[in-house]
């Protein structure tokens, strides 16, 4: 029931709608053909086809149809009524009607949405267009149908009806147009009105005074006014503006009075084409200016429109916006700085004032001078003072953008608080690196163990070969340390080893390695040397440290040591050096224990 209601009642309204569209359109038809016809049957003025055209575009196209029947029926009747005979007036209501539906059906195919302010100047420009085509169409027809039965030249018959048609569908179509889709604001002059009204009263005082004397051409003098309205009013402007122009220069010039009757004061024809070149003209040149300027505002609009869209997401986002010019001048502080830093954005502000750390200070400089060499973003991580005092991590993405007067480029950082990504990064480093230490080291004497021991040597025969340095190796072991396991269990073993190794490292050079292998095995690699007393000097050193007794838990405990010591003054491989070591080793445990030996190595195989 209520769906029938909502039926019915949109059927009355578009009825209505209808209607109220005939009645204008005969209104002004009628207006046009008993009080401006000129002799050929042709009007001075016809607005009927501006508002037929304005309102269909100002409906769906599904509704065309039954809006086309009324307004063809509405001119039809009132020519008849006017004395047309029935031919003509068909004729005549034909060609005016195809005049609608060409300019209507190109702009409504081109530009479907009239209201979208994005397509303002092609609006222009396609409506334009159609309108000089249609009209020139129509005019054709009707001129060739006048000319055929009256005596009126074809050639002034087109060029009344053409500037007649055109000047009304350019104003009549637009204004009817704003009437029914305000959502493009082409009439609303909000807070102006009264501005409006005097520039409008400028257009039409001067307009007057112009068309009040016939004795100097000055028509010329209308149009400052009227581009002053344009250009402060936009389309109402022009409507309006151009309107008052036609009205006051019609009557003029139907009573003989104003500038065109200089041409030929008794020839009305003549001066009603003249006077609508003169009003066409004033289109094409305001028509242009009032979209240009509507654009303009359009595109101001939406520029700040845009910034106030970025300066709300700069304002409340979590990151801290800085915008600065080149040489590091801060323009702009977002408020999320009171958070991140605990600076006010009127503190940043100041000149002089430093917040990145000196040791990150060069990152920034970089980073600035990257972005405007190469014109691409750039991301940086540094170090940024607290207001409390202490620094905080930022991750900052700059980019370049034009300065406010387009001469320069300024720099734009969207920085956010990274302290706690970096802390994590740099403890994972120092797990990683405390990881790597321990691959290493034998944990329980703290020295190197067997695999960095084979780095090492591998290394250190390397330079041998290509310096030709001299290289020792030595193997050690505590002598009896089976025992001290056995008798005082392995706690008293293994701080025996931590006490061997203290004194083992005591006893060598701060470039030589010690490392324990296994066990109560350890081994001591000497680069550099000279000759084989220096590792002979540090076996006794260690033969001597070693005499002094180890206390484990108030035992006494007296602990020796056989070292076995590999010398080569030649390039040598591991394998052998080793192998001499070890028999150097087993020499010294031959001899009796506690005391070294040394095996020269020769290896000629491997030298260069």
């Amino acid at each position: 029931m209520n769906d029938d209601r909502s039926s019915q009642s949109h059927r009355i309204l578009l009825w209505r709608d209808r209607v109220l569209m005939a009645l204008l359109i005969g209104a002004t038809a009628w207006v046009s053909l008993n009080v401006t016809r000129l002799p050929g049957e042709v009007s001075a003025v016809w607005v009927s086809s501006g508002i037929f055209a304005g309102w269909l575009l100002s409906r769906r196209t599904a509704l065309w149809p039954g809006y086309v029947g009324a307004g063809f029926a509405a001119e039809l009747a009132v020519r008849l009524l006017s004395g047309d005979s029935v031919g003509s007036g068909f004729a005549f209501s034909a060609f005016n009607l195809l005049e609608v539906l060409i300019v209507a059906g190109v702009v409504r195919r081109l530009v479907p949405d009239v209201g979208n302010p994005t397509r303002w100047l092609g609006l222009g420009g396609i409506a334009t267009s159609s309108t000089l085509a249609a009209c020139a169409v129509s005019g054709l027809l009707a001129s060739a149908v006048v000319s055929a039965t009256s005596h009126t030249p074809f050639l002034t018959t087109f060029l009344v009806w053409y500037s007649a048609h055109v000047v009304g569908m350019v104003i009549v179509a637009t204004l009817t147009l704003v009437a029914h889709r305000k959502g493009i604001g082409l009439s609303d002059v909000p807070g102006r009105r009264w501005a409006f009204l005097g520039d409008m009263l400028l257009i039409a005082t001067v307009c007057g005074l112009v068309f009040y004397q016939s004795a100097y051409p000055l028509l010329f003098l209308v149009y400052p006014p009227l581009l002053y309205g344009v250009f402060r009013h936009r389309f109402a402007g022009v409507v309006v503006g151009i309107s008052l122009l036609a009205i006051i220069g019609g009557i003029a010039t139907a009573l003989g009075h104003g500038p065109l009757a200089l041409v030929n004061e008794s020839n009305l024809v003549q001066r009603t084409i003249l006077l609508q070149l003169f009003v066409g003209t004033a289109c094409l040149m305001s028509f242009p200016v009032a979209l240009s300027m509507a654009e303009r505002a359009r595109l101001t609009a939406r520029v700040r429109e845009s910034e106030q869209r970025y300066r709300m997401l700069a304002d409340y986002s979590h990151d801290v916006v800085v915008r600065m010019r080149a040489d590091g001048q801060r323009l702009y502080v977002s408020p999320s700085s009171r958070d991140v830093l605990g600076w006010e954005p009127a503190e940043l502000l100041q000149p002089n004032q430093v917040l990145v750390h000196p040791e990150d200070y060069a990152v920034q400089q970089q980073t600035i001078a990257s972005v405007l060499a190469s014109g691409h973003p750039v991301t940086a991580i540094y170090r940024l003072r607290h207001k409390e005092g202490h620094y905080v991590w930022m991750e900052a993405a700059a980019r370049p953008i034009p300065s406010a007067d387009g001469d320069t480029t300024d720099i734009i950082f969207a920085g956010r608080d990274v302290s706690q990504r970096v802390a994590a990064e740099q403890a994972l480093k120092a797990s990683r690196d405390e990881l790597e230490a321990q691959a290493h080291l034998d944990s329980l004497t703290g020295l190197a163990n067997r695999r960095q021991f084979d780095e090492r040597l591998t290394h250190a025969l390397g330079r041998s070969r290509r310096q030709g340095l001299a290289v020792a190796l030595m193997y050690m072991d505590i002598d009896h340390f089976k025992q001290v396991n056995d008798t005082h269990g392995h706690a008293a073993g293994d701080e025996v080893l931590r006490v061997f190794g203290q004194r083992l490292s005591a006893c060598v050079r701060a470039g030589d390695l010690v490392a324990r292998l296994g066990g109560d095995e350890f081994v001591v690699l000497i680069e550099d040397l000279s000759a084989p007393e220096t590792a002979e000097a540090i076996a006794g050193k260690l033969i001597e440290a070693m005499s002094e007794d180890i206390v484990v838990e108030g035992t006494t405990l007296h602990v020796t040591t056989s070292i076995g010591i590999a010398y080569s003054a030649h390039p040598a491989v591991a394998k052998n050096l080793t192998a001499a070591a070890d028999a150097a080793l087993y020499a010294a445990k031959s001899a009796g224990r506690n005391t070294w030996q040394l095996l020269p190595t020769d290896d000629p195989a491997n030298r260069h």
